[in-house]
């Protein structure tokens, strides 16, 4: 090995283990941070980033490195002066049954067979059901700056997998029902965020970058479950049972929070990036904030007899002071192509908590982008692991003189449509000076 080449090594070991050194201590410092409670919208509102999988932190330039990655605005081929006119994802989702169930079994006269195939598909944590939305409007970079207006909302439903059983075959003698494992939590939010990214290292072609999204939190509303707890027998005399739930709500709030990044060009075909979205964050709801109760008991009930004294209960209303909730840390590490008509990305995504919306299982996602000619793009990406179903993405868009349109669709386990658990749409407009 020459002197020369010796020097080139030095420098991208330097660059890779400084990346390392930023990433594990933006790892450290999330594991200390307290643990949320509020669900996570998972959707892409740049459909390009969508139809790659979401494999794009390591590939987000100009307006969409603030949504992915901040430090890539500090990096040389990734500033670009923009203006994302609107961009927009929306996602309804469950992790039980593909459109092709839904087409054969709502309006149908269920079997034996049917329901059995029904609650085979439903897995051992219950039924989950995701409705997430996330869209910025007049997006803004200049160079190493990004401003973005944002809204998201998110809400997270789970039901015990006895529940469904109970709709479906009814109750047996001597059963039991517990809705442990239920839940359901929503939030509604707008933020004002501005991001920033910044070389710390450079030579020849190889950089090193850090970058931060720091925002303001205007919530809208907020719903979350305090507890919930039931428990219902059936016996020879009748039904036992008693039960509880509480959740408290708010009509607004505001609050801050901050995304750190960094991202390592090795040259001009690859680069290597790493964020940490909501390292630091917290909400204050304090308009209208309430806490509201339910609570029933009843004793060797029957059918007959439901509608008299046997069952009491019990619900309330009350004013409460402000409350505070921070929303969940995720880890993105990316590694991609940047550069000729193939792109390709490949992106691990890790949860540091347990929360709707959020895994601690690490989720895999693959993307590609080819360019046939210069204005036509062709995407597609493949998604498995962490708490959702496995899918494949796909989308295309137009790129004129600066200006593009893209847009994208997520399936399920196969490109058909009929695989698909839910509707999962993205789709992004706007314009590079």
């Amino acid at each position: 090995m020459n002197t020369k080449t010796l020097v080139v090594s030095n420098r991208i070991r330097r660059g890779i283990v400084a990346t390392v050194i930023i990433t594990a201590t933006l790892l450290i410092l999330t594991w200390l941070l307290p643990e949320s409670a509020l669900p996570a919208a998972t959707v892409h509102s740049s459909a390009r980033g969508a139809a790659m999988g979401g494999a794009f932190t390591a590939l987000a330039k100009s307006v969409n490195a603030a949504k992915y990655n901040p430090a890539n605005l500090g990096l040389d081929g990734y500033q670009h002066y923009g203006l994302e006119v609107a961009a927009l994802g929306a996602s309804v989702t469950n992790n039980a049954f593909t459109l092709s169930d839904y087409n054969r079994y709502t309006g149908a006269v269920l079997s034996t067979a049917d329901k059995r195939d029904i609650m085979e598909k439903i897995p051992i944590e219950g039924l989950s059901i995701d409705a997430d939305i996330k869209a910025s409007a007049l997006s803004l970079a200049l160079g190493r700056f990004a401003l973005s207006v944002n809204g998201v909302g998110a809400a997270d439903i789970n039901l015990n997998r006895k529940i469904v059983d109970l709709v479906l075959n009814g109750n047996t003698f001597a059963d039991t029902l517990d809705v442990s494992g239920s839940y359901s939590d929503a939030i509604s939010y707008a933020t004002l965020s501005f991001s920033y990214g910044m070389p710390v290292y450079s030579s020849g072609t190889r950089q090193l970058a850090v970058g931060l999204t720091a925002s303001y939190i205007r919530g809208i509303a907020i719903e979350e479950v305090v507890k919930l707890r039931g428990l219902a027998a059936t016996y020879e005399a009748g039904f036992q049972g008693q039960g509880e739930a509480v959740f408290r709500t708010a009509t607004g709030g505001s609050g801050y929070g901050l995304d750190l990044g960094a991202a390592l060009k090795l040259n001009d075909r690859y680069t290597v990036g790493a964020r940490i979205e909501n390292l630091v964050s917290r909400i204050s709801w304090s308009k209208n904030p309430e806490e509201h109760g339910y609570i029933f008991e009843f004793d060797t009930a029957t059918a007959d007899d439901f509608d008299e004294d046997y069952v009491t209960s019990d619900d309330y209303s009350i004013d409460i002071g402000a409350f505070s909730a921070s929303l969940p840390a995720v880890m993105n590490v990316g590694f991609a192509r940047t550069s000729g008509k193939l792109l390709w990305a490949v992106e691990w995504t890790q949860g540091f908590r347990a929360a709707p919306g959020t895994s601690t299982k690490p989720r895999l996602a693959l993307g590609a982008e080819y360019q046939p000619v210069s204005w036509l793009p062709l995407r597609g990406g493949f998604m498995a692991g962490g708490d959702r179903h496995t899918a494949f993405s796909f989308g295309s868009g137009l790129d004129l003189y600066g200006v593009y349109l893209d847009f994208a669709v997520i399936t399920g386990a196969t490109l058909s449509v009929y695989s698909a658990k839910g509707v999962n749409l993205a789709f992004s407009t706007g314009i590079l000076f």
